[in-house]
């Protein structure tokens, strides 16, 4: 397996970057993890005519703590994720999803950046950038525009990033302090791809009662799949078993999986559910004792 000829161009800066991206535009592809595109070229799935190295862009790989918001570079690790312990307190879906992200030796190389931008919708970080109502700010020659993740993801292995564009930061906003949160998923083997997987979020008040819930799939359709609406009856209720039994019934309902050589149509909808239940109990239990 190798990949059809193409040019390298290691980027000296952003600046640098950006210009090779705006001459070549889709012909050219950026190159930070790899672990994504290379196996693509290899099977020459992906026959981009340029690779812009963009491995030697330390301003891609900060992490910068606001009050209400972390803003983490494209080119940030998992492993560097992984191994921040302020970073994972302050934003506990990513505590719960990022081991569940292949192995560790993928965990050192592939980045947040390239993970978004590849819109793998079995993958688990665009689920949790979902449910986080992460920001992506896109940089090219003519400037910078900022998209929500909502908009960002819009059909299989497809972002709104345009051709001279690249996603340079991922800007999280911080959820109220009495917020719980998990991530869970059901995949073959430990490190694959989820057959399907749940992120959830729940916000109580000071009476127990729920003020806010988050809900988001992987796996089960062309995008990461937004089904906070079948949680909103869990608004101004004390989150029961019964409430949120209701909850996974409905997104079972919501979600259209397709189905594929591991699991079908029903399985992953089933799973969907069970998934549902046990991620929102385990939300409200943590927002139940301060997140």
């Amino acid at each position: 397996m190798k990949p059809a000829p193409f040019k390298y161009v290691r980027a000296s800066s952003l600046d640098h970057a950006l210009s090779v991206k705006a001459e070549y535009g889709d012909e050219a592809r950026f190159l930070a993890g790899g672990q994504s595109l290379i196996p693509s070229m290899n099977f020459r799935l992906a026959r981009p005519s340029v690779l812009i190295d963009i491995n030697g862009l330390a301003e891609l790989a900060s992490i910068d703590r606001g009050e209400r918001q972390i803003t983490v570079g494209a080119l940030t690790r998992y492993a560097t994720l992984e191994r921040d312990r302020d970073f994972l307190r302050a934003c506990p879906l990513f505590a719960d999803a990022l081991p569940h992200i292949a192995h560790p030796q993928i965990r050192n190389r592939g980045t947040i950046g390239g993970n978004l931008s590849h819109a793998d919708p079995a993958s688990e970080l665009p689920a949790v950038a979902l449910a986080m109502k992460a920001r992506m700010k896109l940089r090219s020659v003519r400037g910078e525009r900022e998209l929500e993740a909502s908009e960002f993801f819009v059909g299989l292995l497809t972002t709104d990033i345009q051709d001279d564009e690249m996603l340079a930061e991922i800007v999280i906003p911080l959820p109220p302090a009495s917020t719980g949160a998990t991530f869970m998923e059901v995949a073959r083997r430990r490190g694959d791809f989820a057959l399907a997987g749940v992120a959830a979020m729940v916000s109580l008040d000071g009476e127990g009662s729920c003020t806010d819930v988050r809900l988001t799939c992987c796996g089960v359709g062309d995008t990461p799949v937004d089904v906070s609406g079948a949680a909103a009856s869990l608004v101004g209720s004390s989150c029961s078993d019964q409430a949120i039994a209701a909850v996974a019934a409905d997104v079972q309902q919501a979600i259209a999986p397709a189905g594929n050589v591991h699991a079908s149509a029903d399985y992953q909808r089933h799973v969907a559910g069970v998934l549902t239940q046990r991620a929102l109990r385990t939300a409200r239990e943590r927002a139940r004792h301060g997140g």
